[in-house]
């Protein structure tokens, strides 16, 4: 077997590690052993493209290898669940910019001046350089969309990180003209990655048009608010994949292009289910400008005399006689990180005879999945976690549903209210349980910045604190009831 069908036979066995590791991320029975394939099929990867080329310096792979798995280890450590989409962001921005960088790299060294030598030749050749002497089409065309695409990646998932992390306000930052000035950096990245492929030799191109793909990609995400950043995420991460697949193409690596592609693919179609989650189409999501100040009933209309505060004690005696409680997590209870209390709480009332169940928003939380990776990590049950269309039916014959930190996902503004920028956006049906319990902290607004009229329904109680002490002062009253 020659030494390019070996790689290209690894290549394969890495590509259907890949393909099994995304089927097994499907579920959380299998999402430890999936991740686990997808890790093998990586590094089998890596392995073989190491020992395939003749040009490697290994001192600086090892080096290079050290530093980031000491930085990998030391994060997976460190970030606790409530920063998780914070850290999905920025590895899917630091995906972006290390293909943006290999793609400039790659042309850099293919027009370098072919008197260097032999061992530049072969370097060329590598990346794509013909043995005439001209530069193949798919090097420039690839090399241009990687830079583009990889600049777009890297800003913008650094303006989500700064929004998610709260460093800059989590509001639509709008202002006139926006879409306009887009669409005109946009044509000018165009015409720049033009010049790219026409005129490969002149790289300073290629930066000019990274540079004027930074600017675009800080712009792009600006304008969304925080209410849409589980969409932002996944558009993100399919973006990284694109641009891992363009750089396959500048280095004419099947792997890269399969890795790339099926990350691309991947990430496009969970944007495609979670806009169709929230009614809305992706346009909408990324120039509507949802969270931002809107006209409409103000929350002193709402809620002026009719918000009815409970008390823990009173949570409790509601919980001893239920048949049927339901859950519904929000990003709230990931800052409380209340989600082990929470548990603590299910189980006391399994144990009382009460039916357990948790009512899951495609889109709570602020990045895909958010609540199922909360609720695994406290060993919920998998079957216990409802989405709408099985939860919605059941909220009905429902005497008490707990809402810990949800807000715009709970919000019947979204069926009531044709002029809310939630109008029309699925959501789970609370409000017709027989008894509502919110935990908050106060009344204020989630990320789409409008009152919710749950909070002030006849059949809801608020209990204003800490999601985590709220849940933990409950469990222990109702301890104390069941006992006596």
């Amino acid at each position: 077997m020659s030494e390019q069908a070996f790689v290209n036979l690894a290549y394969l066995v890495a590509s259907g590690l890949f393909i099994f590791g995304l089927k097994g991320l499907s579920h959380p029975r299998t999402a430890v052993r999936g991740n686990l394939l997808g890790a093998a099929g990586m590094l089998l990867a890596v392995v073989v493209t190491v020992l395939s080329r003749q040009i490697v310096d290994y001192t600086l792979i090892l080096v290079g290898l050290v530093v980031g798995a000491a930085a990998g280890a030391v994060l997976a450590w460190r970030i606790q669940m409530t920063a998780m989409p914070q850290m999905v962001a920025l590895l899917n921005g630091f995906g972006g910019a290390a293909s943006a960088l290999v793609a400039g790299a790659a042309l850099v060294e293919a027009t370098r001046p072919a008197s260097a030598g032999a061992l530049l030749e072969r370097a060329a050749r590598a990346v794509g350089l013909e043995l005439g002497g001209g530069l193949e089409l798919q090097f420039t065309v690839a090399t241009a969309a990687s830079g583009l695409i990889g600049a777009v990646t890297f800003w913008g998932s650094l303006v989500a990180f700064a929004k998610l992390q709260e460093l800059v306000s989590g509001k639509p930052l709008l202002f006139a003209g926006h879409v306009a000035l887009n669409a005109l950096l946009l044509a000018v990245c165009l015409v720049l990655a033009v010049l790219v492929v026409r005129h490969p030799e002149q790289t300073s191109y290629y930066w000019l048009l990274v540079g004027m793909a930074s600017v675009l990609g800080v712009l792009l995400v600006t304008p969304i608010g925080g209410a849409d950043m589980p969409v932002v995420i996944s558009l993100l991460n399919s973006y990284s994949g694109l641009a891992a697949a363009a750089t396959g193409f500048v280095l004419s690596n099947n792997m890269l292009i399969i890795a790339g592609s099926l990350v691309g693919a991947s990430g496009i179609i969970l944007t495609q289910i979670m806009c169709k989650a929230m009614n809305r189409s992706l346009p909408n999501v990324l120039f509507g400008g949802v969270g931002a100040e809107v006209a409409g009933a103000g929350a002193d209309d709402i809620y002026e005399g009719r918000i009815k505060a409970t008390t823990p004690e009173e949570v409790a005696m509601l919980l001893e006689n239920a048949r049927r409680v339901v859950f519904v997590p929000g990003y709230g209870m990931a800052v409380a990180q209340a989600q082990h209390a929470v548990r603590a709480l299910a189980t006391l009332l399994e144990r009382n005879g009460t039916e357990v169940l948790f009512a899951i928003h495609p889109v709570a939380g602020r990045m895909p999945g958010h609540m199922n990776v909360l609720l695994a990590e406290a060993d919920v049950p998998y079957e216990q976690l409802k989405d709408m269309d099985e939860i919605n039916p059941i909220f009905p014959q429902t005497d008490v549903a707990i809402v810990i930190g949800a807000n715009d996902v709970v919000n019947p503004l979204a069926r009531t209210d044709p002029q809310s920028p939630i109008a029309g956006m699925p959501i789970l049906d609370v409000d017709k349980a027989h008894t509502v319990v919110v935990i908050k902290r106060s009344l204020s607004p989630g990320f789409a910045g409008i009152p919710n009229p749950l909070f002030a329904a006849d059949n809801t109680l608020m209990l204003f604190a800490d999601g985590k002490e709220a849940v933990q002062q409950i469990t222990a009253s109702l301890k104390e009831a069941v006992a006596a």
